[in-house]
């Protein structure tokens, strides 16, 4: 448990080292760029009691930082899925079981803090994060591309250079004609894509 409690203007309620490799990072998005964002009350429990939640055997998954004026935020991640939570009132950072009440409220609003709710239920029964609830998003895969490009760009590599690295040299061939003309055009969007998401755009990503 830890990080900066101070928001970053990328969004974050805390900074992640950028040494560290991105399975182990754990980034804590504000609630308004995440709507998944679990909005809660921690009332003390009791391990007798079927709703409770137990902070400590969450221990393996759990983030927890707080903000300056005493509000807890946190996230349960395996480095690869993740459940957002704010406590608006009361604290799981003393270990102690509590009862979570959640506030939901709306049709739109309610419908990815209820997709969060059932993946929250499912770790807390189980113990692990249900492939089936975390469906494959297609996205991904441009996206990756996408940030491969934006890190050539930086490095300085001409367009011809990052096709040759992503689709081989023998499919670019010595020029851009014939299918390297269409090897040109999707590098050119990639790169496109890869500034827009640099910009800023990355922001907007989990509200689709």
């Amino acid at each position: 448990m830890g990080g900066d409690p101070h928001p970053s203007d990328g969004g974050c309620i805390f900074a992640e080292d950028p040494a560290i490799a991105a399975p182990e990072a754990r980034l804590l998005w504000h609630a308004d760029l995440d709507p998944a964002t679990l909005q809660v009350v921690a009332v003390p429990g009791d391990r007798t009691d079927p709703d409770h939640v137990d902070p400590v055997a969450l221990a393996p998954w759990l983030t927890l930082v707080a903000d300056l004026a005493g509000g807890e935020h946190a996230v349960l991640s395996d480095g690869r899925h993740h459940v957002r939570i704010d406590v608006a009132e009361g604290s799981i950072a003393s270990g102690d079981p509590v009862v979570l009440h959640y506030h939901l409220h709306g049709i739109a609003s309610a419908e990815p803090r209820l997709l969060s709710l059932r993946r929250l239920i499912d770790l807390v029964r189980h113990r692990r994060f249900s492939a089936r609830l975390f469906p494959a998003d297609p996205r991904i895969d441009r996206w990756l591309l996408a940030l491969r490009v934006h890190d050539a760009l930086a490095a300085g590599a001409s367009h011809r250079e990052i096709a040759i690295e992503l689709y081989g040299a023998e499919r670019v061939g010595s020029g851009w004609q014939g299918e390297a003309e269409s090897l040109r055009l999707r590098v050119r969007r990639l790169a496109r894509d890869a500034r827009a998401l640099a910009s800023g755009g990355y922001r907007a990503l989990m509200r689709r």
